[in-house]
């Protein structure tokens, strides 16, 4: 059954959320909202590229065995290319969930909608093991589409039982793990006196798939194209807000030393015109800023499937537009799924676009939200 959120928080929600779009915003708005306000730590992490990186890049198949088709870059340890990857659904709100667990070791974090202003987490991990991710919450509708698309083994809190429904009647249903199934050290409970507890650890996932019988070995992941060398042309992105409700909204800030976009997030309700306020999002398990090589914002179709409760269904097949945001610059680009491939992107002659390798963030929102580039990128979340 769907958890039921604490009552100060519903209210919280009703007041800022009872329209899915986000307020109005002014350019005022934008230049007012805080500036870096946490120095980023020196030992920021860089990816494991070496300077001989070859300038044709790796894929969008034909990915040696060593490097991980999600990343694009070398594996530490290969051996783990050989099962299927891990999508774990983490928290975002409230926000005394935060910091997260094991977010930089991701390879791909999906941040989507999900109903009343909110939005969670899907992480994605192949090429790294963590110890501890989460919290874990429930699965939503627009989770069907990343487990087939990477394939994957799908570990989740719950689900209302029309999401349940839909998840178990698919033909990945053997691939869904929860709690109540796996057990610790799989899927364990820090504390087993507070709601937002459960966390997952990866190996231990994988582990438990394999004894579970189903087929965990490697997997076809073909699709994302990689290239060190950013592509010409796009203009300058310091900064990317990204905007779903006055209760979620998130900037990334391009650090030129470590050459990685940085998260921020919101500390406060933006309500009634007040200003947003920024904080740092570290990972708890190894206190470092959670950062991304590549920001992708999709633009979605979304519709309701549901009004009360509100629950949302979103496109994701066929093609669509997206922005892309690596090495401080900006660009307009198609995002393109097809079958049994990962999210592939291209630019508007057709050719294919390179994701910087290392960790990618794909933002996703619905299709006419509102895009604004000056003074900063600005992604402001609408429904049709």
């Amino acid at each position: 059954m769907p958890i039921k959120k604490p009552i100060i928080f519903l209210l919280i929600l009703l007041l800022t959320a009872c329209q899915p779009g986000p307020r109005e915003s002014t350019p005022e708005a934008i230049e007012t909202a805080t500036p870096l306000d946490t120095p980023v730590p020196t030992e920021t992490p860089v990816p494991t590229a070496t300077p001989d990186y070859p300038p044709q890049g790796y894929g969008p198949r034909d990915f040696p065995p060593e490097v991980n088709p999600l990343t694009g870059l070398k594996s530490d340890n290969p051996a783990l290319l050989e099962r299927r990857p891990i999508i774990i659904k983490v928290s975002n709100l409230p926000r005394d969930v935060r910091p997260q667990w094991g977010l930089t070791a991701a390879d791909i974090v999906y941040e989507y909608y999900t109903e009343e202003g909110s939005t969670r987490f899907a992480a994605i991990y192949l090429g790294k093991d963590a110890a501890q991710v989460g919290p874990i919450r429930s699965a939503r509708f627009f989770d069907a589409n990343l487990v087939r698309m990477y394939k994957g083994l799908f570990a989740y809190g719950s689900a209302d039982k029309r999401v349940s429904n839909r998840l178990f009647s698919a033909e990945f249903a053997d691939r869904l793990i929860l709690e109540w199934e796996a057990g610790c050290p799989a899927m364990c409970r820090y504390d087993p006196n507070l709601y937002n507890s459960l966390v997952g650890n990866t190996a231990e996932l994988s582990a438990y798939a394999t004894r579970k019988g189903i087929p965990n070995s490697r997997q076809n992941l073909d699709g994302m194209f990689f290239q060190m060398s950013p592509p010409p042309g796009g203009e300058t992105a310091n900064s990317v807000y990204v905007w779903y409700s006055a209760v979620i909204y998130n900037r990334w800030d391009y650090d030129p030393s470590g050459k990685k976009y940085v998260r921020y997030v919101d500390l406060e309700n933006a309500l009634n015109g007040q200003p947003e306020k920024y904080g740092l999002l570290t990972d708890r398990a190894n206190n470092l800023p959670v950062t991304a090589d590549t920001i992708v914002v999709l633009l979605l179709n979304h519709t309701f499937y549901s009004i009360s409760p509100e629950m949302v269904e979103m496109e994701f097949n066929g093609s669509g537009p997206a922005y892309v945001f690596r090495d401080g610059r900006g660009y307009a680009a198609q995002w393109q799924v097809q079958a049994d491939k990962v999210v592939s992107l291209f630019n508007p002659d057709g050719t294919p676009f390179p994701f910087k390798p290392g960790q990618t963030w794909f933002e996703v929102m619905g299709k006419t939200s509102i895009v604004q580039q000056k003074p900063a990128w600005r992604f402001e979340m609408r429904f049709p």
